[in-house]
């Protein structure tokens, strides 16, 4: 399987999810001196790289990205494969490597970390460079967090309490009979 457009800064990298905001040197074919550099936070990515002289930083939110991808590299010169963590974008160009690795164990903790931290959806790589999206399964069986219980009626009912429907206001009539001048009975213990 190809990762589209993902090119680490070699076959060892690996970021922390917990340590954000990272800054981190990545290769890039097109860029002059072929690396640019990123700059990764919570909530926003900025690459900075230099073509044909021209220096531009590209300043994007997080949510602009696909998800967190993982994909299998080829083996090279008789290596073992190597799978990598990626920061998926529509635009290969803009798709980021945040960690390879050779274990698979390793690759999926990764892979729930980073999308944990950075909010956004898991993906698997497709041959054809497509993702799609992952999903707990058990057999048929989607698993995820339980929703929340339906509230029946109207929208009012979640503010008021429904005991109040259910039991009647006391009614004053001149018919209730009246105890004037009696002695109280309390039982004190």
């Amino acid at each position: 399987m190809r990762c589209g457009g993902c090119a680490g800064s070699g076959r060892d990298l690996r970021l922390d999810p917990f340590g954000l905001p990272v800054r981190f040197s990545a290769s890039d074919a097109a860029a002059d001196g072929r690396v640019r550099d990123i700059e990764l936070h919570r909530e926003r990515v900025v690459l900075r790289r230099s073509l044909h002289g021209m220096r531009m930083a590209l300043n994007m939110p997080v949510a602009a990205y696909d998800g967190i991808s993982l994909c299998l590299l080829p083996a090279e010169d008789g290596a073992q494969e190597v799978l990598a963590v990626v920061l998926k974008h529509n635009d290969p160009a803009l798709t980021l490597p945040l960690f390879m690795t050779s274990h698979a164990g390793e690759a999926v903790a990764e892979w729930r970390a980073w999308s944990e931290v950075l909010g956004v959806r898991l993906l698997l790589a497709e041959p054809s460079v497509s993702s799609r999206t992952a999903h707990a399964q058990l057999g048929e069986l989607h698993v995820e967090r339980p929703r929340p219980r339906r509230r029946r009626r109207s929208a009012p009912k979640a503010r008021r309490p429904t005991i109040l429907l259910r039991r009647a206001c006391g009614k004053v009539t001149r018919t209730a009979p009246v105890h004037r001048d009696e002695r109280e009975i309390i039982a004190r213990n």
